[in-house]
């Protein structure tokens, strides 16, 4: 990919990297980066790659959604915003490749999410994970557990 700040996407025998590579952003979400790693899992998604290794450049993992993409838009852009995330967290899901999410630094809100929606996390001792709700926030994304050096999301392990 060649736009600005799209994810790196490197391949090192059936195993395929998507780094995210937007560090003065902390990886935050936007529609376009959204739109990058959507393509980018899609097309690794339809090779004979075995396995996608989800990591990050800089001093956070990933920030979540990119709050200049929601900040005074109407409400059916927000929407199509967070459909486009859903779909992203979706195909992650769906592809027939094992997902790891290779998590160095905090993940929070969208980008805790993110990393939820893998097969399995690795996470290095400098990684955090937070799912900040708002007033009135039904739920919390995913529980985690601890096993020595990784976490996993409880809700994703058992299903593959």
């Amino acid at each position: 990919m060649s736009s600005e700040g799209a994810p790196k996407v490197e391949r090192n025998g059936n195993v395929v990297r998507i780094t995210m590579v937007r560090a003065a952003r902390r990886n935050a979400l936007s529609r376009q980066h959204l739109t990058q790693l959507l393509a980018a899992v899609t097309e690794v998604g339809s090779s004979d790659a075995t396995g996608i290794v989800l990591a990050a450049e800089g001093p956070v993992f990933s920030a979540g959604h990119d709050f200049a993409d929601v900040a005074g838009k109407p409400v059916a852009e927000v929407r199509s915003l967070l459909q486009l995330c859903t779909e992203l967290m979706q195909t992650i899901q769906d592809v027939p490749q094992v997902v790891l999410a290779r998590v160095h630094a905090l993940a929070t809100a969208a980008g805790c999410q993110l990393v939820a929606s893998c097969d399995l996390a690795v996470a290095a001792e400098s990684a955090g994970f937070a799912a900040p709700g708002g007033k009135g926030a039904g739920s919390a994304t995913r529980r985690w557990w601890r096993s020595p050096g990784t976490w996993a999301a409880s809700a994703r392990w058992s299903s593959r």
